[in-house]
């Protein structure tokens, strides 16, 4: 393992304790190796004047829903140091309690609250103290010789810690076993199945410590025969039944959740193992990890539906052994999978949480195959998982749940989405909650929506291979498809019926009704396994309102219209939602320029801002206005509406 310490970058911070300990901190963040979203902690001491003046003894520790990879100083929670150490000597003190405890001993009320480790580094008499939970340590001690191995890398330079749970109970066990010990003898400390320690008084000694000590432990498992990289055999792909999975696995959970496949070579080549069933279900690298994977993942074959239903019951099983009768148990259903010759999946809320599932999953397989080329891996008994998964902090949680957005875990696919309705309606989907692709022919689409859970895509939504590839790209990257938003189409030149054109009429036809059917087609599989699914398709007023001169366009949309009222009827079963929304002119789109704008508002003799609110309500329609209705014909407020056609027009007199 690399050292990443730069004495120029470092000597900025030489005279700041606090920035050289963030410095050092994002180091170890740096590396995922050693630290995976928010694991580790690492601390200061210093000595700074109170409110009245008087000095007086800090840790400032890693607080609560930092990463170490992105941490400032504000992430560091002030503790008083001589309070932590006195609820050390404490013969019992709940998680609870500690936790109360600890953030009244803060003089900081506005930091977050202190890290559950923080008494621990409170004990370490070093100014700086660095934990992690390296992939390289894990694997030495995630084995049924791991002391032994632990005595052969390091001798007597390391405390060895045997597993207990972490919090005040590992805080009292790491006191016992160090009382009347020199800590200056030793270079870390071993926590079994759980991770290291380092500390010095020096940010850098103690960062470099941390470097060696587990480069160590990297050559050894290196040295016993474990392969760098793993066997790589490419993955299957089935989307249907990858739709099909994610909606069980929402089923289970009660709630809406993203199926992210990965189906990299690595992933193809650990899902084909042939002791997979074995080897994956021994438990995890870090017990931490229970909090965001459960102890284990569901196994899937040819028959994945009954492989996630065997899995709940058996959750639920190992719930009522382990229970105290106290306890509220969680949702049963899996947080990834191994699919056999598939690779593996993350199931999430969010991207966010599937992302960070998913890197889990792959240290997770490195590191247990690394394991089972010299040894077996064997990760902690089942009791002590579900002490880390049902810990009474985490339990305190589920008593404040938060509103979620109405799409959080839900899955969208919007055309036209490069500008006007279809960018609004992306965006407005996203920010509630929704994995988001947005289709478009204009090919800036791709950089427009750029970011994790908003993506564009490039497509001819004319052309059934690019509609085809659009459809497959969102259910590889989130696990299915629940709303479609069908929006792309133009406005043809206004011509008579005297004047039209075979070629504006078609193209108007093509562009306008039949990409909209060639798209709710190739969408319809995966929206028969949506959650709550729906459609809205954008028309437009014309359709209940034609005006003279735009029948290629009219017609196009009253086909449309067509379209979604038989669509409503053949999906209706499959628990599919099909509306419609007719906008009047949205003017805010790259339609209308200000050139047409002021065309049109001198034909009528009005202002432009008069044209643009010549409805009953003198209202302007933006889109976003069309988004926001969009969202809601697509969510919750219309579950029970379906076949409908609903104006947002500012009221017409001819429509109403």
């Amino acid at each position: 393992m690399k050292s990443l310490w730069n004495d120029t970058e470092a000597q900025a911070f030489s005279n700041d304790p606090l920035e050289l300990r963030v410095y050092t901190s994002r180091l170890l963040g740096a590396n995922p190796d050693l630290v995976l979203h928010g694991g580790g902690n690492t601390s200061v001491k210093l000595n700074q004047q109170n409110f009245f003046g008087d000095p007086e003894e800090l840790l400032l520790v890693k607080g609560s829903g930092w990463d170490l990879a992105t941490i400032e100083s504000p992430g560091f929670a002030p503790v008083r140091l001589e309070t932590l150490k006195r609820l050390a000597e404490l013969e019992t003190l709940s998680d609870t309690e500690m936790v109360r405890q600890q953030r009244a001993a803060m003089t900081d009320p506005g930091a977050p609250n202190p890290s559950v480790e923080a008494i621990l580094h409170a004990l370490i008499p070093f100014r700086y103290v660095d934990h992690t939970h390296a992939d390289a340590v894990l694997g030495v001690t995630n084995h049924p010789n791991g002391e032994k191995s632990v005595q052969e890398i390091y001798g007597n330079r390391v405390i060895v810690i045997p597993y207990v749970m972490p919090g005040f109970v590992l805080a009292k066990k790491v006191r016992e076993l160090t009382q009347g010990k020199n800590w200056a003898d030793y270079e870390g400390m071993i926590l079994m199945n759980h991770g290291i320690f380092t500390f010095d008084d020096d940010a850098r000694e103690s960062y470099e410590k941390m470097i060696r000590l587990v480069t160590e432990a990297e050559d050894y498992v290196r040295q016993k025969g474990a392969r760098e990289a793993s066997k790589k055999t490419k993955v299957r792909e089935d989307l249907i039944r990858l739709a099909g999975i994610r909606k069980k696995v929402s089923d289970t959970a009660g709630k809406a959740m993203l199926a992210v496949p990965d189906q990299t070579e690595d992933a193809g080549g650990f899902s084909s193992r042939k002791d997979i069933s074995e080897i994956a279900v021994r438990g995890p690298l870090t017990p931490d990890h229970v909090l965001r994977t459960k102890n284990i993942p569901v196994m899937l074959d040819e028959n994945p539906v009954e492989a996630i239903e065997t899995f709940k019951n058996q959750y639920l099983d190992y719930f009522k052994r382990n229970t105290d009768g106290q306890l509220t148990c969680l949702d049963p259903a899996p947080r990834w999978a191994v699919w056999k010759e598939h690779g593996t999946l993350a199931f999430g809320r969010s991207v966010k949480e599937t992302t960070i599932i998913s890197d889990i999953i792959g240290h997770t397989r490195k590191t247990i195959q690394q394991v089972e080329d010299w040894s077996s891996w064997k990760a902690l008994p089942e009791k002590d998982l579900f002490e880390v998964e049902y810990w009474e902090l985490e339990q305190a949680k589920l008593g404040k749940p938060g509103k979620s957005p109405n799409f959080q875990g839900k899955i969208a696919l919007v055309s036209g989405a490069a500008s006007g309705i279809g960018r609004a309606c992306a965006e407005t989907l996203h920010q509630q909650g929704a994995a988001v692709l947005g289709l478009d022919l204009n090919p800036e689409v791709e950089k427009i929506f750029n970011k994790p859970g908003l993506m564009g895509f490039c497509c001819d939504v004319t052309d059934d291979d690019s509609i085809r590839q659009a459809v497959n790209l969102v259910v590889r990257n989130f696990g299915g498809l629940d709303v479609l938003v069908s929006n792309a189409g133009n406005f043809p030149a206004g011509l008579t019926l005297e004047k039209m054109t075979a070629e504006t009429w078609d193209s108007s036809m093509r562009l306008n009704l039949s990409s909209h059917q060639r798209l709710l087609t190739a969408a319809t599989p995966f929206l028969q396994q949506s959650l709550d699914g729906a459609v809205v398709f954008i028309a437009s007023r014309n359709v209940p309102a034609p005006g003279p001169g735009a029948s290629a366009y009219s017609v196009a949309k009253a086909g449309l219209t067509q379209l979604a009222r038989v669509a409503s009827l053949e999906l209706g079963s499959y628990g599919v939602r099909v509306n419609v929304l007719h906008p009047d002119c949205v003017y805010d789109t790259g339609l209308w320029s200000d050139d047409v704008l002021q065309g049109r508002a001198e034909k009528y003799g009005m202002s432009v801002e008069a044209y643009k609110s010549r409805n009953i309500l003198k209202k302007e329609v933006t889109s976003r206005e069309v988004a926001e209705m969009v969202a809601a014909v697509a969510g919750p407020v219309f579950l029970k509406t379906t076949g409908a056609q609903i104006p947002i027009d500012g009221g017409n007199d001819r429509v109403i």
